[in-house]
């Protein structure tokens, strides 16, 4: 009998712990959503206890809202899953014709893209595009070929010709953030652009320069001068088909070499330019300029040029939230799993796996890969059963290690400084204008593995002021029994 007692005692301690811990956590969820700036938005939370198996917490976790850059948790996942981590985007470098006894190659060089969103990059020392470049020019001499009678060709079609989503809006997709995916990236797609402000107030900034050298961007500008460290204010308008850019919005007050990254104009075109400049630099001969060469399954192989691993490529995207990396994945398994590179048919790819995996995606809505699209759709208690199945899945190590880890790394560095040092959490988060949202896992103090999704939509003020009412919701979370 003092068996059962002691037994029915610790059941209702227990009982009583998790009651007051939802109790403080629905109660920040009230607060968060009487506050002034969510009182007009729509709130939607969901917690669920992997380890227990159960869900322990919704507050309208069956709104379908836009998730913005937390949809990039769809993405990464599935590209860990059917990709692998040690997965590598390949560029293949080849020639066709014939080279004489005095190594003149009387046909193309071809550069046939395979989707890797990192080459040419800054990013990564064997990425930039001088080392790209020099590795290509290498094989070539191993080659024999000393110059070219004939041109740099580029083949972008293991992708579509629609490097930007249809759903994406005119005033993102000149900016370096909606540069979108080509089969041929380079250069992370973009370029840079160095103002020098006025003398006052007001006054035109002017265009120093553009980088990288070699590419073709025709500019026009009407960029002013604001005050001083208001920072980077610059719009930038245009599409991936045209070289022409327009420039808007303002530069700080005394500054010169003020650099803002706008998206760069056909990079599959700007990688076969920038590399005829490079070899001519070098004193190899090409006769003929840059064009596109669809026949890529003619020619012989000089060299198969393979990216870092998907796992750390995958690590970047999150801990980051880097769109073009996020939109090159989505375009692969598109590729890979229905034969044609296009964000259907990497859409089609997630919705497959969430199938796959017996997951419900009623009122979920997928565009893209990244989140820029505002007609992505998707609801908190979809997000944290994503979440709990990929944690029973043997990806979740690789992939839950691709996550920011709040307080510490990525996009969550800053955030929470009064987390418990004996909770752990792994985020992504997704903001933009009405938008802000976090999803992903925390390990409390007792071990327990839990999963979470918070996503506002429709407030009016700026996401940082909402910010903080969702690090309460957080918190309490992070606190939970």
């Amino acid at each position: 009998m003092k068996k059962l007692t002691i037994i029915a005692v610790t059941l209702l301690l227990a009982y009583g712990i998790n009651a007051q811990s939802t109790a403080k956590l629905d109660q920040a969820v009230r607060e968060a959503q009487n506050s002034v700036q969510l009182s007009h938005a729509t709130l939607s939370v969901s917690v669920y206890n992997i380890t227990k198996d159960k869900s322990v917490y919704s507050y309208d976790g069956q709104k379908s809202l836009v998730p913005a850059s937390m949809l990039k948790m769809l993405t990464t996942a599935v590209g860990f899953e059917k990709l692998g981590s040690s997965f590598r985007f390949k560029t293949v470098l080849k020639y066709t014709g014939k080279i004489d006894k005095n190594g003149v190659l009387h046909g193309d060089i071809v550069i046939v893209g395979g989707g890797d969103p990192i080459l040419g990059s800054y990013r990564y020392k064997q990425t930039t595009p001088d080392s790209v470049f020099a590795s290509w020019m290498k094989a070539m001499r191993n080659h024999g070929i000393k110059s070219v009678e004939g041109r740099v060709c580029y083949d972008a079609s293991v992708f579509d010709d629609k490097q930007h989503n249809d759903s994406w809006q005119w005033g993102d997709i000149g900016n370096y953030y909606g540069c979108g995916a080509s089969g041929l990236n380079f250069h992370e797609n973009m370029y840079f652009v160095y103002f020098n402000s006025g003398q006052k107030l007001g006054a035109a900034a002017t265009v120093d320069h553009t980088a990288p050298n070699g590419i073709k961007v025709h500019g026009q500008n009407y960029v002013t001068t604001g005050p001083a460290n208001s920072g980077d204010n610059v719009v930038i308008y245009g599409d991936a088909t045209s070289t022409v850019r327009v420039y808007e919005g303002t530069v700080p007050l005394g500054k010169r070499n003020f650099s803002v990254r706008g998206a760069l104009p056909n990079p599959a075109e700007s990688c076969a330019a920038m590399f005829t400049a490079y070899l001519k630099g070098k004193g190899v001969n090409v006769s003929g300029t840059p064009t596109q060469n669809l026949r890529h399954a003619e020619g012989k192989e000089m060299v198969d040029y393979l990216s870092n691993t998907y796992y750390v490529i995958a690590q970047y995207t999150n801990l980051t939230s880097n769109n073009l990396y996020a939109e090159s994945i989505l375009k692969y398994l598109g590729y890979k799993m229905y034969k044609k590179g296009t964000s259907e048919n990497g859409t089609k790819a997630i919705m497959a796996y969430c199938s796959e995996g017996g997951l419900n995606t009623d009122g979920v809505v997928i565009r893209d890969g990244c989140g820029l699209s505002r007609e992505n759709k998707v609801t908190s208690d979809f997000m944290c059963r994503f979440l709990r199945n990929v944690a029973r899945r043997p990806i979740y190590s690789d992939f839950s290690k691709s996550l920011a880890k709040v307080g510490e790394s990525g996009t969550a560095k800053n955030m929470l400084p009064k987390l418990p040092a004996s909770v752990a959490m792994k985020i992504k988060s997704g903001s933009m204008d009405g938008v802000k949202s976090y999803a992903g896992y925390i390990t409390n103090s007792k071990g327990d593995l839990y999963c979470f999704s918070i996503i506002a939509n429709n407030f009016t003020c700026s996401p940082t002021q909402v910010q903080p009412h969702l690090e309460k919701i957080m918190m309490q979370m992070a606190t939970m029994q």
